[in-house]
Order: structure tokens, then C-alpha cells, then sequence
């Protein structure tokens, strides 16, 4: 019955559509149904550094990448973003964009600097002592 209201769209009604999103496209679609990113399954942290390599074969090869991939090739190739900064530009959830750039890793098409793993904490003892030392000062 929308198809026929003025100023209805078209695809009002359907599965497809959300009236406040627009047309929806699942996550599974942008990904061919994968959820691990590349055979070796990579885990991106959400703050690993994603940097694009120019000169790649396939980076300016828009025939073979998707859309989204493009899309990510595209942030990268202005600056050096993290997975989270690059989800969030790219309007893509985090685990797409994961699929996505092992797609792209395995295509060399960006190189990836994984977070350094934080410091270990000094022992308590030696916390205890340098309070102890700015209370004598």
C-alpha cells in the first residue's frame, strides 16, 4: 500500500529497508558470510595501527576489491588509522572491517603494527617504599 502513497518510496515495506536507515545491507553480505579474517584467522585489536601500502598490486585495482574494501583503502591512504578509527569512518561494524583488512593484509595491500603489550606493573613492595620516601620529604 506505500508503493502507491505520494512520496512513498518504493522499497517501504520490504525486509530490506528500514524507514529511519535507509536500505540495509547485513554484514554477512559484505563479508561473503565470513566472521574470522583470513585463513590464519588475525585478530585485529581495536587500537592496532592500519597503514596502506602504495605500492601494492591491487591497491589502485578497483576491478578486484569490494566496495568496502575500497572504502577501507581509501581512509588508510589519507593517514595511519587504528581499526576502531577506521570502523567508525567507514560506518562498518568492528568485525567487518576485521574480515576486511585480512582481506586486504593477505593482498599486501596494508601493513598492520599490533599494539605493544602494556608494561608490567612494579611490584607493590617497591610502590610502598617510594610513598613511604615522599612522606619523609
Amino acid at each position: 500500500m506505500t508503493e502507491n502513497m505520494p512520496g512513498a518510496s518504493p522499497h517501504e515495506g520490504s525486509q530490506w529497508y528500514d524507514n529511519e536507515a535507509g536500505p540495509l545491507v547485513r554484514p554477512y553480505a559484505m563479508t561473503g558470510g565470513r566472521t574470522k579474517s583470513g585463513p590464519t584467522g588475525v585478530h585485529f585489536d581495536l587500537i592496532a595501527l592500519v597503514t596502506l601500502d602504495t605500492g601494492a598490486p591491487g591497491v589502485d585495482d578497483d576491478t578486484s576489491l569490494g566496495p568496502e574494501h575500497r572504502a577501507l583503502i581509501e581512509l588508510c591512504r589519507i593517514e595511519t588509522q587504528s581499526v576502531a578509527e577506521l570502523s567508525a569512518d567507514a560506518d562498518l561494524p568492528v568485525g567487518v572491517v576485521r574480515v576486511l583488512l585480512g582481506d586486504l593484509l593477505e593482498l599486501g595491500c596494508v601493513s598492520v603494527s599490533r599494539p605493544v603489550p602494556p608494561a608490567q606493573l612494579p611490584d607493590e613492595r617497591i610502590l610502598r617504599e617510594v610513598i613511604e620516601g615522599l612522606r619523609a620529604l
